[in-house]
């Protein structure tokens, strides 16, 4: 997971304030590894510990910009998503990492960066990257030599 973590702390390192992620992919895929390489690139400090927040469903850390850590695995339809303040999230000048986003319709997340694991093997993954924003994806072309060489 020491790759998913670079790439995490690359992209951390490039985003500004309201940047939404949307990570998509199976149970131990590696989006908790990447969301703390992006912590890491937003300069988050080392004295919080990021973990997924399946039961807390949003932490928030602060770094260059404030972090909010989403994880929509339990939640089951549209009113949950309402309840736990997303809409609010997504306004605020923070960067948002949502992990299980496909649990959203697309027409309600925001313009993002979407980024889905795919375990290949035990140790093994493919991570591809989409972008649906033109600023989005000229910060993804700036960092394409950063990604590759990972």
């Amino acid at each position: 997971m020491d790759e998913t973590k670079k790439l995490g702390k690359i992209i951390g390192s490039a985003v500004s304030a309201g940047t939404v992620l949307a990570l998509t992919g199976d149970l131990g895929s590696g989006k908790t590894s990447f969301v703390q390489g992006l912590a890491e690139g937003l300069e988050v400090p080392d004295d919080y510990y990021i973990t997924s927040p399946s039961y807390t469903l949003i932490n928030e850390y602060p770094g260059r910009f404030f972090l909010y850590h989403v994880d929509l695995y339990r939640i089951t339809d549209s009113i949950d998503i309402e309840d736990i303040g997303l809409y609010e999230i997504f306004d605020d000048d923070a960067v948002v990492a949502v992990e299980w986003a496909d649990r959203i319709e697309q027409k309600l997340l925001p313009d993002s960066i979407t980024i889905h694991f795919e375990i290949t093997g035990e140790n093994t993954r493919n991570i591809f990257i989409y972008a649906n924003k033109l600023n989005y994806i000229y910060l993804l072309e700036k960092l394409k030599a950063s990604i590759q060489a990972i």
